[in-house]
């Protein structure tokens, strides 16, 4: 199958492109080096005897200024062929469009919509539907994004160059302009550094995050209107009004607030970025309200204006003295835009407030306040013959109110449990506790904590180390922020590794001290704020719903969760794909996520309680990543109930957010997904098929842990993957390890998977698959039709293949071996990769015969072909960081410092380069 012919066309362009600028800034020769480089690739690709040695050996021969020009070149053609590849989903999203007409596309609200109308879904089921439906994304500051800022900025630059020249007939002048500027671009490009010349500090990660906020302003309001139509077309009695939509889809962020880890991420920068969010937030509210007041300029004399809305101007006049001024600057007859004026003001006093508090009585506290006063204007206009002004000029801004509020989004803050067990320890004992907090039982912790902590803050401020003064500052922080503002800011306190209901009680614990702590109205009741426990590791994922069960049943919990204002108090729990995935192999971890799911949804529903699941999901397949949409349709339904909450973690920010059309279909597909598995239309799958997959997971974790506990594992890990150039790289304000590394527990998951990414394995999401399956079917007489039949009616299995499908084909198990002759003992090089080799294989047989196709991805052709139209390409890639990790061990060995820190910055050139090629790093 060949490229479609505009992708094929913008491929060759912009690889003409790239050459010549080659040619200009490292000469011709450097150019003919690249082309042989690609040559030997695509031999060794198509089998040619001896090909794989002479590239190996070509690239061997290459010097350090010769390999910095070859690894410039590659990484930046990827760049080139991810933004042509990213334009062309743009065209067949539009293509699939035109051809559905007017029936609803596929994957789309509208299908979702007319399937659940189809179902039977009465106007009032719908609606109480909808008025749980809430698909809340959390960008995360994760080190997984290895591209720099300024490099995203030129590749969207160039992006919308090449997409001005599709579909038109350029004259020749023009044809050549643009070329000129994509020139200009490339030349740009080739000279920056394609790396941060040292690590983003976390609010320059929090202004990274913002970067893709662009888009969503945007597309949040065509992702509302869409949902209205599709409603309106099937359930034409259902509200129409924008304001009568919930927001069913919000954004929240790690960024700024995630200190698990993180020394650099204190009160101060949480309160710092809490600032930035809302004013950003509010200088867009302010440019939707004065492009709006450009135009409804309708004068009262032509127009009548409904009493509600005469009546709310005068007595907010009357109630603010200080928006006169501002009023009577606009004519009292254009009443419209007298009353955007006085939004304006408004507005403005609330961005020209710091911290926690404004200075003026008259700056809105929160967006139901803005709200209220847009609404208030939307409402006249509909009711005097303007509701197509009102469609063309503000609803828009309403759904923009609705989503991001005046926070942006939601800011979550995350700890590990270990460190409020040393905080609460050092205040129980400042307190005159006898019991030593840390040495106590779970009964002992229970009973301490429920009884409060009657510590005074002048006791403590003498008394406590560092790392708790800065702890309790943080809960004060959000107490103020709370208190001032409201609660619309705060996500949740997530709480790492999480192993007892103790550690959810001791968050509580904290927030009840400094909500008394914090100056103020000491008698104000205690604000609700959303305690998260994340489960991450096998055994508390096992153990997860036995510690609900037990927080639910305590009754200060429980009444602390009927606090929070909800109709049903609900409760978030967050899984980690990550962690568990590093535990204990790739399908061990998915099938317990699926149940600890299931389980925690029926502890729930024992205690009347609503589940929320967070899903800590990277980006990564072996942290559970791969298509959004396919993942939340594998879930069990009885654990969404309308929502769920997911993490949007590195590169996936950039995939799915840095052009607006697919930032728009990806959110389409994941409310679809969300939609459909609430409203119940998902069949539940056969008790022996959940039986299997037990059986299947339980010989898939004995086998992973067969591997990761091998003599020599560590040793293979660490010299046959780039992991130390992993941790050392500039790509995130986060340390590499939570603690100093004892074992493999202490490495993040994040470059755990990362590494294996790499060198080629891509071992995270596959391994132990095979070996499960191939032992099971032996039992059955190698029968493997219940397996094939679970994948094609089981969406949870159906994943579960289809995700180590997609790995198995960008795995190159013989590039992987060459990595392993990178291990000082051969020995243990060979016999691992042995290891790996012979479980690769089975993973992949196993797959194919469950499938039933000839070959990895062949019901997948588009993916298919650019995967091995990338491959030529990145392989030299790959071969060439293997002889630099070599160069470099040599230079470290012989003590020369300036080779070393060459070699390192070339080693990190090529991550990158891999990373791009492949399109997933960590």
């Amino acid at each position: 199958m060949s490229q479609p012919p505009v992708l094929k066309h913008d491929v060759e362009t912009l690889q003409h492109l790239l050459e010549q600028i080659v040619t200009e800034q490292a000469g011709e020769e450097s150019c003919r080096l690249i082309s042989q480089l690609r040559q030997l690739a695509r031999e060794r690709r198509v089998g040619l005897p001896g090909a794989d040695d002479r590239l190996a050996s070509r690239i061997q021969q290459l010097d350090e200024e010769e390999i910095a020009v070859a690894v410039r070149a590659l990484s930046i053609y990827f760049d080139l062929a991810n933004l042509a590849e990213d334009l062309q989903r743009v065209r067949v999203l539009r293509e699939r469009e035109l051809a559905a007409g007017r029936q609803p596309r596929p994957e789309s609200l509208a299908a979702a919509v007319a399937s659940l109308k189809q179902a039977g879904k009465s106007p009032s089921e719908m609606q109480t539907l909808l008025n749980k439906l809430c698909v809340d994304l959390v960008f995360t500051a994760h080190p997984t994004e290895a591209k720099r800022r300024t490099t995203r900025r030129i590749i969207r630059q160039l992006r919308e160059e090449l997409r001005a020249t599709h579909g038109v007939t350029l004259l020749p002048q023009e044809e050549t302009a643009a070329h000129e500027r994509m020139l200009s671009e490339l030349a740009l490009l080739w000279q920056i550094d394609l790396m941060r010349p040292q690590p983003p500090t976390v609010m320059q990660e929090v202004e990274r995050g913002l970067f893709f906020f662009d888009n969503l302003w945007e597309v949040a309001p065509r992702l509302r209107g869409e949902l209205r139509a599709a409603l309106k077309s099937q359930y034409g009695d259902l509200p129409a009004e924008p304001e009568s939509q919930p927001a069913f889809v919000k954004f929240g962020s790690w960024i700024g607030g995630d200190r698990d880890g993180n020394p650099y991420v204190t009160a101060d920068l949480t309160a710092r970025t809490l600032d930035v969010l809302r004013k950003a937030a509010i200088e867009r509210h302010l440019a939707e309200c004065r492009r709006i007041s450009q135009l409804l300029v309708m004068s009262d004399r032509r127009i009548a204006v409904s009493p509600e809305f005469q009546t709310a101007m005068q007595a907010t006049l009357s109630k603010f003295a200080g928006l006169r001024a501002a009023a009577e600057t606009v004519a009292d007859v254009e009443v419209y835009r007298r009353w955007l004026k006085i939004i304006e003001t408004r507005l403005s006093a609330a961005l020209a407030s710091t911290g926690a508090s404004s200075s003026e009585s008259f700056a809105y506290r929160d967006a139901r306040e803005l709200l209220a006063d847009v609404v208030l204007l939307r409402r006249s206009l509909v009711q005097h013959r303007g509701d197509r002004i009102a469609a063309r000029y503000v609803d828009d801004w309403v759904d923009q109110i609705i989503t991001f509020g005046l926070h942006f989004a939601t800011l979550d803050v995350r700890q590990d449990s270990r460190v409020h067990v040393e905080v609460l320890a050092e205040m129980f004992k400042c307190g005159g506790k006898c019991l030593d907090y840390g040495a106590a039982t779970e009964v002992e912790r229970q009973s301490l904590l429920l009884q409060g902590l009657a510590v005074g803050n002048d006791v403590l401020q003498e008394n406590l180390s560092d790392m708790a003064r800065e702890t309790l500052s943080l809960f004060k922080l959000l107490a103020r922020t709370i208190r001032s503002q409201g609660a619309e800011r705060l996500g949740g306190q997530v709480i790492s590794m999480t192993h007892y209901s103790s550690d959810v009680l001791a968050v509580l614990a904290l927030w009840q001290w400094a909500w008394k702590a914090i100056p103020g109205d000491g008698q104000r009741p205690l604000a609700y704020l959303p305690i998260v426990p994340l489960f991450e590791t096998i055994d508390d994922l096992r153990r997860g719903p036995e510690i609900l069960d037990e927080m639910l049943s305590i009754p200060q919990y429980r009444d602390y969760l009927g606090t929070s204002g909800e109709a049903e108090p609900q409760q978030i729990i967050m899984v980690g794909y990550s962690d568990s995935t590093k535990d204990g192999g790739y399908l061990a971890a998915s099938v317990g996520l699926y149940q600890a799911q299931e389980k925690l949804a029926e502890v729930a529903h024992k205690h009347g309680i609503r589940l929320v699941v967070f899903h800590g999901r990277g980006g990564s397949l072996g942290r559970g990543g791969g298509p959004a949409a396919r993942a939340i349709l594998s879930l069990p339904p009885d654990s969404i109930n309308g929502s769920l909450r997911m993490t949007e973690q590195g590169e996936v920010l950039a995939e799915r957010y840095d052009d607006a059309n697919i930032a728009f279909r990806h959110l389409e597909q994941v409310t679809w997904a969300t939609l459909l598995v609430s409203g119940g239309t998902a069949e539940t799958p056969p008790s022996e098929w959940t039986g299997q997959l037990e059986r299947l997971a339980r010989r898939s974790y004995l086998r992973y842990r067969e591997l990761v506990e091998a003599p020599g594992f560590l040793a293979y890990f660490d010299q046959g993957t780039p992991i130390s150039e992993i941790e050392r790289m500039p790509i995130g304000s986060r340390p590499s390890r939570r603690r100093e590394r004892k074992s493999l527990s202490d490495l993040r998951a994040i470059p755990w998977t990362f590494a294996w990414t790499q060198n080629r394995h891509f071992l995270p999401a596959w391994f132990g698959l095979g070996t499960a399956l191939v032992e099971a079917v032996q039992e059955r007489n190698g029968d493997w039709s219940e397996f094939q039949q679970m994948y094609e009616r089981w969406p949870m299995f159906q994943a579960i293949i289809d995700n180590a499908t997609l790995a198995l084909s960008k795995a190159d198990i013989a590039i992987g071996q060459r990595y392993a002759e990178l291990v000082d003992d051969p020995e243990i090089g060979r016999r691992l990769w042995s290891m790996i080799a012979g479980e690769f294989e089975q993973s992949r047989a196993s797959v194919l015969m469950i499938t039933g196709q000839p070959s990895l991805l062949a019901e997948t052709p588009w993916l298919q072909q650019s995967i091995q139209e990338r491959n030529p390409f990145v392989d030299p890639l790959n071969l060439i960081q293997i002889e630099l990790i070599r160069r470099l061990r040599t230079a470290a060995d012989s003590g020369d410092d300036a080779s070393v820190e060459r070699l390192r910055q070339l080693v990190r050139l090529t991550i990158q380069g891999v990373a791009s090629g492949l399109r997933t790093t960590g």
